[in-house]
Formats: structure tokens, C-alpha cells, sequence
């Protein structure tokens, strides 16, 4: 029976290489896909007739237990063994003996490791989605309440136009609609089965890989080995979808930054999402919307990362690819973690209705209203209203022209397209919205 300490590869020479070449700490994380994965392997095997019935049912067994352990705490993981696939082999040596050994047929740790990484991306890329979901309901659900709310819309952050609080929020769902998209997208693209490639030209035993898919949850099987063992796409897939959604919580949060401010004064944050100051006793600071903020580059840092390791490899495996797991978790992590506190700050953020109708006063955010009141009105050429209502608006005295009476509300009301911020189209929006999320949850998204 081979001895633990003969099951790696690694330099041995040193505390520093053998500390230097270690992953357990990051790919243990993927226990569950690496147990699951050699179960489905071992039943793959029995039922080509590569190892016996009674081997498969130990290896098994031996492995479920293993993943029960590890689930508990009570797992002894060893450094020295370098990764959680050698650790794994070791401990069902220790509990099963030799047909431990037969686990390994037809399979490469290149195959192995790229099987783990798909799974394991598809399970982020499906709870991140969920997440997604999750915070798109919040805003809906603030959207509803404020379908008539004004509020100041803002180009270059300067007034610009009245639009409704409700608007504001559906802008911010359907970026995270997108977002639910594109995590489905990298789902898709790491739905593939590269068990079988073996180190890099496939098995010559005769194995079958659609059984092995279908027992995995995997669509559909790789078509080249050498790609299979070396593509870390679907990474930069899941690492690219979480970059767009954290660009996305970024703007969000920057505007809650910006609503919170006493000049401002459009929301009140909940305590929970913010703090005090250590020497100003009357501040409250929006943390969690600055933290996310700025945890976006930690992603953005990320997807360079995986790119640039991959940017120079030849085929096919090469043990830079140790180097994409990092990343990767970290990514997994940060916009779960994200996702997951700005639904909380949207869904407890107090809405000062009053502070937003006192904002949306005045004659200047008006100013298109007027000019388009002249180009229906009295028919004239929209640059000329144009020029007239500017003349007007910033020499704050009589150009001759006549304004009408337009409120803030009745601006918001005459926008009443598809599209539009008028409360009518925000309702018919928001119930669409509600139908979408629906039907995302029905078909098991959330």
C-alpha cells in the first residue's frame, strides 16, 4: 500500500518549498466538488467493468466518510500532502486500504482539479445569481413604494430633470437583472465535463463520459483534452460577471453616499449600515456603501490577476493554473458578501419624501418642460425655445416670453412612454418586474 508521503509530487527539500507549493488552505474550500467528483468516477469505473463492484462500494463508502469528517471539523488535513485531492487519497487509504488505490484509474489530477474548479464556479455562479435576485426584489420593493415619489434626476450630478424615486430604483434593477444574466452565463460556461481528458490526451480505457456528466450535473462533455485541462475561461467568466455587478453596487452605492449627505438629505441610512465617528459625536457614516465601494477593486484585481496568469501558458497544464483559485474564492466571497449587505442597507434606508420634493422646486429643473411648452405652444423650433428658456433661466428677468405653470409632478406625468418615469409607467414596470422575479423563482433561479 503506497504511504501517504509518497502520494506527492512536491519538493520535499524544504519547510520553504513545501510552504511555498501548498494550496490546501484555498482548494479544500472545494471539498464537496472533489469528494463528489470521485464518486461519480468510481461509479463511472464499476459501471464499465474497470474495477469491481466491492472496490467502488469501499471507495465510496470511504468516501463519504471522508466528506462527512470534513463537514464536522474532525478532518485531519496535512500540509505536507500539499492539496485536498492528495489529503483526500491518504485518509481513504487510512480507512479502506488498497482498492484506495484504484480510484485514480483513468484519471489525472489535471482532469480532476479542472473538474472541481467547473463545479465548484457553477455553484458560486448559482448562488450569486440567487443573491442578485435577492437585492433586485429589495429595490423593486422600494420602487412600488415610491411610484410617485419626485425626486431630482441628475446628469454630471447637477439637476437635470424631475424624475419619481421609483424610476431611480427600477434603473438600479434592471443593472442587476443584467448581472443575474451574465452569473447564469458563467454558469453555463463552466457546464462542461472535462473528466476523462486525463493529463492532457484523454484515457485509454473505455469510459464513459456522458454517465459521468449526467451523474455530476454537467450538460454536456468537453470535445478537446488539451483544452479541457487547461481552459480556465469559465473562471474569467464568473471572475467577469462579479466585476460587472460589483461596477454596478458601486454606482449604487455611491449614490446612497451622496443621498445620505446632510446636503442632501434624501435618505436616512438604517444603524445597522452605519457607524458614528470616534470624535464627532453628530456623524453618521455610510461604512457598509464606502466598504463596497470600495471592495470593487478587489474584484477588478482579480479578474487581472487570472488573466495575466493565463496570458503566457502553453498548453496545456501548467502549475500556474494553482495560481486561479485565489482569485476566484476571493471574488466568490467579496460579491456575495456585497450583494448581500446592499439589499439590507436598500431594504432599511428610510426614504425622506419631503427632502426630495423641497429639491425638485424651482424654475431651472424645469427648464426643458418650459421649452418643449414653447415648441408645442407657439411653435417654435426647439433650439430657439432652447435658447429663450436658457436666456431666461439665468438672467433671472423677463426675455419676453411667457412660462407656463408647470410643476415638478407634471413634469414626471408628461413623460408617459414606454420607458418613461411618469408614475403610470413606473407601475406598469414594476409589475412587470414582479412577473419576471416570479418566474425567475419558479424556474428554481432563487
Amino acid at each position: 500500500m503506497p504511504q501517504s508521503d509518497s502520494l506527492s509530487s512536491s519538493i520535499r527539500g524544504s519547510k520553504l518549498a513545501s510552504d511555498f507549493t501548498v494550496s490546501l488552505d484555498v482548494d479544500r474550500r472545494m471539498y464537496q466538488e472533489d469528494i463528489a467528483g470521485s464518486i461519480a468516477h468510481a461509479e463511472m469505473l464499476t459501471k464499465q467493468g474497470i474495477i469491481s463492484q466491492s472496490d467502488a462500494d469501499s471507495i465510496v463508502s470511504g468516501l463519504t466518510r471522508i466528506r462527512e469528517e470534513i463537514a464536522s471539523g474532525e478532518f485531519d488535513w496535512k500540509p505536507e500532502l500539499e492539496d485536498i485531492h492528495i489529503n483526500v487519497e491518504a485518509r481513504l487509504y487510512e480507512l479502506i486500504g488498497d482498492p484506495a488505490g484504484r480510484l485514480h484509474t483513468a484519471r489525472s489530477r489535471n482532469d480532476q482539479v479542472a473538474t472541481d474548479a467547473r463545479l465548484f464556479v457553477k455553484r458560486v455562479a448559482t448562488e450569486s445569481r440567487s443573491t442578485c435576485r435577492e437585492l433586485q426584489r429589495a429595490l423593486l420593493d422600494r420602487a412600488e413604494e415610491h411610484i410617485e415619489t419626485v425626486v431630482p434626476g441628475y446628469t454630471h450630478l447637477q439637476k437635470a430633470q424631475p424624475v419619481t424615486f421609483g424610476h431611480v430604483m427600477m434603473a438600479y434593477y434592471e443593472m442587476f437583472g443584467r448581472d443575474a444574466a451574465a452569473f447564469s452565463q458563467s454558469h453555463d460556461s463552466a457546464d462542461v465535463l472535462p473528466l476523462g481528458s486525463g493529463a492532457l490526451a484523454g484515457a485509454t480505457y473505455a469510459l464513459d463520459r456522458e454517465f459521468a456528466a449526467e451523474r455530476l450535473g454537467f450538460s454536456r462533455i468537453s470535445t478537446n483534452s488539451m483544452d479541457a485541462v487547461s481552459d480556465r475561461d469559465f473562471i474569467l467568466d464568473f471572475i467577469f460577471a462579479a466585476a460587472k455587478t460589483m461596477t454596478h453596487l458601486s454606482r449604487l452605492c455611491e449614490d446612497i453616499v451622496i443621498w445620505s449627505s446632510e446636503e442632501f438629505g434624501f435618505i436616512r441610512l438604517s444603524d445597522a449600515y452605519s457607524s458614528g465617528s470616534s470624535m464627532m459625536p453628530q456623524k453618521r457614516n455610510p461604512d457598509y456603501a464606502e466598504l463596497i465601494r470600495g471592495k470593487s477593486g478587489r474584484v477588478y484585481g482579480s479578474l487581472i490577476s487570472v488573466l495575466t496568469t493565463l496570458k503566457g501558458l502553453p498548453l496545456t497544464y501548467n502549475r500556474d493554473l494553482q495560481e486561479d483559485k485565489p482569485p476566484l474564492m476571493d471574488t466568490a466571497d467579496t460579491v456575495s458578501a456585497c450583494l448581500a449587505a446592499a439589499q439590507g442597507m436598500v431594504s432599511e434606508m428610510t426614504i425622506v419624501m419631503d427632502r426630495m420634493a423641497e429639491a425638485s422646486q424651482g424654475t431651472e429643473i424645469l427648464a426643458t418642460d418650459y421649452a418643449d411648452h414653447l415648441v408645442r405652444e407657439q411653435g417654435l423650433p426647439f433650439r430657439e425655445a432652447y435658447v429663450a428658456v436658457a436666456a431666461h433661466t439665468r438672467v433671472e428677468s423677463s426675455t419676453g416670453i411667457e412660462l407656463p405653470d408647470i410643476t415638478a409632478e407634471d413634469s414626471v406625468a408628461a413623460r408617459d412612454l414606454p420607458g418613461g418615469t411618469s408614475p403610470a409607467r413606473v407601475r406598469s414596470a414594476v409589475m412587470r418586474a414582479y412577473g419576471e422575479l416570479g418566474t425567475a423563482r419558479l424556474s428554481g433561479e432563487w
